[in-house]
């Protein structure tokens, strides 16, 4: 299969639900922008008619990006009539390599039955929301199993939920890299950072990085932060990102009195940025894979307190401690503050996370290597 030459490169059909910036998203695009793209090309399947906040970047960079329907279970049908017309107008990919996890069941099923030797589920996900869809998905994992040639995973606890105990133990832990000199702190930027921020030198600043969505636990961090003003009245909280509940955590926001404390920043393209302007990250997720986030919060030298359902595998350095949810407001309010008063030597946090095997270029390497000599050798294993 292997037929890449400089100036046709491989390509790979990447499975999403839409390219905004979330953490799937990001980490792909992180590879993307540091493989080489004159042997390996990245092209992307969507399920939303909007626009993406990454499409601009990945056709500037040479990717192609097709549009399906959404996957819903009345129209599963209609949608399996659409991916086999996608695959006769399309016979030249030869990898598939899902980022949607489950959601890729269909996919990956008729991929199998057209013989394309190739096909990928990646794991980002330790759980998902017990809500009426987690039956429908559920079914999915358990069904796409046997389609798939690889598993990828970002954790071994993501990998263990997406493919069960035994398949897990032949997962691809492929990690959640940063290019760390993006991150690596300096403080004439955090400076001017908060200048621009209007944040005085002495403000406490704590930030959340997060699509707005239930498993964010964004009502908690809006609770725990009006805690900590009790003891820090001059505290800010950055809320970065976009999502279903953002106008719902405002509102919360406005009731609790928060408004002038709580700065919602929506989608940002500054976030290495934001986080040499904090002072602490707070991150009570209800359930996660292992957060880009995270990582990038670490390099920068960015204390980080959240929840113990965050696997242990995310804990890359010894600015983060994990608290259990269960803890009242008060501890988790407590835990940020003494955080921030820890002295740490931020700018050699780039280097601790790239030790840790987290920066981009010797990971991209590798997963380039994967996609042009997985058909020649089996390649199997972790990075």
């Amino acid at each position: 299969m292997n037929d890449s030459t400089e100036s046709h490169p491989i390509r790979v059909l990447m499975l999403f639900t839409i390219l905004n910036r979330g953490g799937a998203e990001t980490m792909v695009m992180n590879y993307y922008r540091a493989i080489d793209r004159s042997k390996v090309q990245f092209d992307f399947v969507v399920h939303r008619e909007e626009e993406g906040d990454y499409e601009e970047e990945i056709r500037s960079l040479g990717g192609k990006i097709y549009r399906m329907m959404p996957l819903r279970p009345h129209t599963f049908s209609k949608y399996e009539k659409q991916i086999a017309a996608f695959f006769d107008e399309h016979p030249e990919y030869h990898i598939i390599h899902g980022q949607c996890s489950e959601s890729g069941y269909f996919f990956y099923k008729e991929a199998s039955r057209r013989g394309i030797p190739v096909i990928i589920a990646h794991a980002h996900n330790s759980h998902v929301k017990f809500d009426l869809r987690w039956i429908v998905r559920t079914w999915m994992k358990h069904q796409m199993r046997p389609y798939l040639t690889h598993y990828f995973a970002c954790g071994e606890e993501a990998a263990e939920w997406l493919f069960g105990k035994q398949l897990a133990k032949k997962a691809i832990i492929l990690r959640n890299a940063v290019d760390t000199q993006d991150y690596h702190f300096d403080a004439q930027l955090r400076e001017e950072k908060r200048k621009e921020l209007g944040l005085a030198p002495t403000t406490l600043v704590l930030c959340h990085i997060g699509r707005f969505d239930k498993v964010k636990n964004h009502v908690f961090i809006l609770e725990i932060f009006g805690e900590l003003l009790k003891k820090r009245p001059d505290a800010q909280l950055l809320l970065i990102g976009d999502g279903d509940l953002r106008e719902q955590t405002e509102k919360k926001a406005s009731q609790k009195g928060l408004l002038g404390k709580v700065r919602f920043l929506g989608v940002r393209r500054d976030v290495n940025e934001l986080l040499q302007a904090a002072d602490a990250m707070i991150f009570p997720s209800l359930f996660e894979g292992l957060p880009v986030t995270l990582v990038e919060a670490q390099c920068t030298g960015l204390p980080c307190v959240i929840s113990k359902n965050i696997p242990s595998e995310a804990v890359l350095t010894d600015l983060v401690e994990q608290v259990s949810l269960s803890e009242s407001v008060a501890i988790w309010a407590e835990k940020l503050i003494t955080a921030t008063t820890q002295p740490h030597n931020r700018p050699t946090y780039a280097e601790r996370v790239a030790a840790a095997g987290f920066d981009i270029k010797s990971n991209s390497q590798w997963l380039e290597d994967f996609y042009l000599n997985v058909n020649l050798s089996g390649v199997k294993g972790s990075i």
